[in-house]
Formats: structure tokens, C-alpha cells, sequence
């Protein structure tokens, strides 16, 4: 969002408007991590719902009505998710019900995707990986699946028994960066895990002491997920370490009221993996350069675009750039991997893997399994420097 309509309600003396723009704010925000947005219906209802026009529940209704009325006919649009995710994390937010338990975790995972997800609240029973931008196509390691309640019940009891007393502030942010990294990596359900996560976190923060009443999880929900994904990687081999450093910084902003910069392309490992420390801070001394050249570099790309698929819709294009992001020049990757980035069904999934083919952009390879691909790279030129720092 440009505008952000629920700055005035932050900044409201009166509590319950206050906190009812940090929970809509926060909900809506959150949907960033799967590259989700709510719709101007949504943000309207939300609005309605702060100002005391209508509560919460009837907010719900009224949200679900409205698709009732108007079901949606593309089934690559996931506004509907979106709204009804984000209307379900205002609610619990603004209730003052929790238990610090695995259950409360779980229940949590259902009440907001029941309905969109098959498997809202029900523990995966097979297991994954995911090609991670901030780890240049790599994957972390998640809970095994024969391993996850097991995994879960233990990061909690051990939670239950740490004692926070005597620590410094230091200290006890350090210890909950870790803590919710941990919890995060189990990833315990099939989707969804990175937004349950941070509900519940919220929640156990309040039973703290910490008001956790600001826009840091809104504005900075992709920053969230990357710093979790940097909390549990490791590739020892090419000097790179499992960090909480950068959840410190989150956590810091989101506790402290700090200032700290949050950039997701600090976190790329690619800064490891491609020089010295020396360089690293001297590739820093540069972004501010960088930075001024984006918006001419963006102009660029959409030229391309234009020029090499014409003919196609702008959410298409977005899909390209998306699909561009994740893999870059350097990963192959195939129809489950377009599926699951997003959100497409195997069939559109295959038509918009046609589409870009015989744009030129992409071409199949092989050596890796059928129905591989993988970005030109004569393109790289043209296109590769401007991508990979526009998702600061």
C-alpha cells in the first residue's frame, strides 16, 4: 500500500482504536510473505471495524457475504485468501485469550485458513524443501515428518522451562529470536507456516510483557520471513553460519522502538559466497549509489517486457518477474516449482511456462529430469542486476 490508512489510527490516543489499526495493520501486512494483498473492500471493512461502526465478527460476516455474492472466477487470484486470512489475524489479535501450547499453535494454523487450505490444522505428513531467494536457490532443512509433534512438544517444553531472569534485554531478545526461529523451522504444516508463526509469537510476547503495538511485522513481513531463513541455514564448506543476527535487528525495532535498517538484500548470502568480508562492506559502501539507479532499471525491465511479451496481462508479467527472482540465471526449475511460487494450478502453470518459452526469456534443459528450465542467460545483461535488488 502507498498510503497506509491505519498510520492515524497508531498514532490515535484512543486505546481501542489503537489497537484495533496495530492488529488490521499487522494482519494485512503479514499477507506480504506469500506475496499476498488485500482488497480496497477489505481495507474499507477494516476501517468500519476501527472506527466502531461494526465489531470484528460482523466484519467477518460481512467479508464473507461479499464472496458469497461475488465468487471469484480466476483461480489464480488469491484476494479472497488474503482478505479472509487477514480478517481472521485481526480477531485473534485483538482477542486476550492464549495458552502457550502446542494445541494453541495448531488452533491457530485452522482458525485461519479453514476453508482455503485442505489441511488447516493438520500436522503435514510428508516432507519438503524450498528454494530460498536470500539463499541464492537453496533450501533450509525442515522437521522431518515422521519427527514433528515430537519436534514441536520439545521446543515447547524447553521454552516453558528457560527463566528470563537475571538476562539483560540483550540477552532476552537474542533468546526469542532463537526461540521463534526454531519453532518457525519445524514448519509444521503444509502452508501457511510463516504467518501462524508470527501470530502466535505476537500473542506469546504479549504474555511477556512486550506490547509488540507498532507496524514492524506490517512493513516488514518478507524481512521477517528472509531473517528466519538465515536462522537456520548453514553451508560450512563456503563460510556461511546459522544467524540470529538479523531477527535480533527485527526484534529489536519491534521491542525497543530501535531503528535499525532492515534490508532484505543484507541478508543474501551471495555477499559471503562471492567475496571477503573486506569486499562485503565495501559492496554496503555503494548501495546508496545503487539505490538511485533503481527506478531508471525498473523502467528497463518493463521495456523488456513489454518487448518480449507483449501480448500478456500485467499479472503475467508479474509471474515472470516473480519466477525471475526465485531462480535467477544460475537454477533450473520446472512446472511444480511455478505451482508452488505462485500459487498457480498445474494446467495455467504449464500454459505460462509455454508463454515465457517462446518469449525467448526462458529455455528447456537438459541433464536435470523432463520439463526443466532456465532463464537465457544472454539476458543477464539486460535484466539480472536490476531483479535481484529490487526485492529490498
Amino acid at each position: 500500500m502507498n498510503h497506509d490508512p491505519f498510520k492515524e489510527y497508531l498514532k490515535e490516543k484512543e486505546p481501542n482504536k489503537r489497537d484495533k489499526g496495530y492488529a488490521w495493520q499487522t494482519a494485512i501486512g503479514l499477507q506480504a510473505v506469500d506475496g499476498l494483498k488485500p482488497s480496497k473492500y477489505l481495507i474499507d471493512t477494516a476501517i468500519q471495524n476501527i472506527e466502531g461502526e461494526i465489531t470484528i465478527d460482523e466484519a467477518q460476516e460481512k467479508l464473507n457475504s461479499y464472496y458469497e455474492e461475488n465468487p471469484k472466477c480466476d483461480i489464480e487470484d488469491r484476494t479472497e485468501e488474503a482478505d479472509k486470512v487477514s480478517v481472521r489475524i485481526a480477531k485473534i489479535l485483538s482477542e486476550q485469550a492464549f495458552s502457550f501450547t502446542p494445541n494453541e499453535y495448531i488452533s491457530i494454523h485452522k482458525k485461519l485458513f479453514i476453508g482455503i487450505y485442505g489441511h488447516a490444522g493438520k500436522i503435514r505428513d510428508y516432507n519438503i524443501t524450498k528454494k530460498e531467494w536470500v539463499l541464492d536457490g537453496a533450501t533450509i532443512l525442515y522437521g522431518s515428518a515422521s519427527e514433528l509433534r515430537a519436534t514441536l512438544e520439545y521446543d515447547f517444553s524447553e521454552e516453558k522451562k528457560f527463566s528470563y531472569k537475571n538476562l539483560s534485554m540483550e540477552e532476552i531478545i537474542h533468546h526469542l529470536a532463537v526461540f521463534v526461529s526454531r519453532l518457525w523451522q519445524i514448519h509444521i504444516f503444509g502452508e501457511g507456516n510463516t504467518r501462524t508463526t508470527a501470530v502466535f509469537f505476537i500473542k506469546y510476547l504479549r504474555t511477556l510483557g512486550f506490547d509488540a503495538t507498532n507496524d514492524i511485522f506490517a512493513e516488514n513481513a518478507w524481512y521477517f520471513r528472509n531473517a528466519l531463513v538465515r536462522a537456520n541455514y548453514n553451508d560450512l564448506k563456503n563460510g556461511i553460519h546459522e544467524t540470529a543476527e538479523y531477527l535480533d535487528l527485527f526484534l529489536r525495532n519491534l521491542l525497543l522502538d530501535e531503528k535499525n535498517e532492515l534490508h532484505n538484500r543484507s541478508m543474501h548470502i551471495s555477499g559471503l559466497l562471492n567475496g571477503t568480508k573486506a569486499d562485503i562492506e565495501e559492496q554496503k559502501s555503494d548501495i546508496e549509489e545503487v539505490k538511485a539507479d533503481i527506478k531508471e532499471q525498473k523502467s528497463d525491465i518493463e521495456e523488456l517486457l513489454h518487448t518480449k511479451l507483449p501480448n500478456v496481462s500485467e499479472k503475467t508479467k508479474g509471474y515472470v518477474l516473480m519466477l525471475y527472482r526465485e531462480f535467477n540465471y544460475d537454477i533450473y526449475f520446472g512446472r511444480s516449482d511455478v505451482e508452488r511460487l505462485t500459487g498457480l494450478k498445474s494446467s495455467r502453470a504449464s500454459e505460462l511456462l509455454k508463454e515465457i518459452v517462446e518469449s525467448g526469456l526462458i529455455e528447456p534443459i537438459k541433464g536435470h529430469g523432463k520439463g526443466k528450465y532456465q532463464f537465457v542467460v544472454e539476458k543477464k545483461s539486460e535484466v539480472s542486476r536490476v531483479l535481484s535488488m529490487s526485492n529490498e
